[in-house]
């Protein structure tokens, strides 16, 4: 798994573990939807003794640190949340709904890709993987005038009904689904 930095910008924190930080900030509830260490570095605020404030925020940050890298969180920016949205496409997972926080959900309605190799399966169906490892099988009976081929563009866009539908070179679009 790849390591991702922190930005300076916009940042998402997604909890994958929940570890606990002693201190006043500790006794605070969870936001909802909130990771419980973002929240408990949020809470420091809070404190009107300056000496109690700096010692929350020092660990604090110290967990949150320490639990990053631990990998039991994760932080994103916006633009790592809009590669995961993108590379996701297709696919219906709940969970990424984390990566949407601040964003316009139908933003990404299309996605435009090179074809790394096109076969037809045993029903005759076309299967395409994409240059970005995303496979793509063709759910309707459509006969293609062309055959898609490694190298071509291929576009794919959100139809009605939570359906594909995938055009090769700007050619008659067909139904399709992500298979991995």
């Amino acid at each position: 798994m790849t390591r991702l930095r922190p930005a300076l910008l916009t940042v998402s924190v997604c909890a994958f573990a929940a570890t606990s930080v002693a201190g006043p900030a500790a006794a605070q509830p969870k936001v909802e939807g909130r990771a419980a260490l973002l929240q408990q570095l949020a809470d420091c605020r809070k404190l009107t003794d300056d000496a109690a404030r700096l010692g929350c925020y020092d660990s604090a940050t110290a967990a949150l640190e320490q639990a990053e890298a631990k990998g039991d969180i994760v932080v994103v920016d916006r633009e790592q949340a809009r590669t995961v949205r993108r590379e996701a496409f297709g696919f219906s997972l709940p969970s990424l709904s984390v990566f949407e926080r601040g964003e316009d959900k139908d933003k990404i309605d299309n996605i435009t890709g090179k074809i790394a190799s096109a076969r037809q399966d045993g029903a005759g169906k076309w299967v395409l993987r994409l240059e970005d490892g995303a496979v793509w099988q063709q759910i309707d009976v459509q006969e293609l005038s062309l055959y898609p081929k490694a190298g071509q563009s291929v576009t794919i866009r959100k139809a009605t009904l939570g359906s594909f539908l995938a055009s090769v070179e700007g050619r008659r679009a067909f139904r399709v689904r992500r298979v991995e």
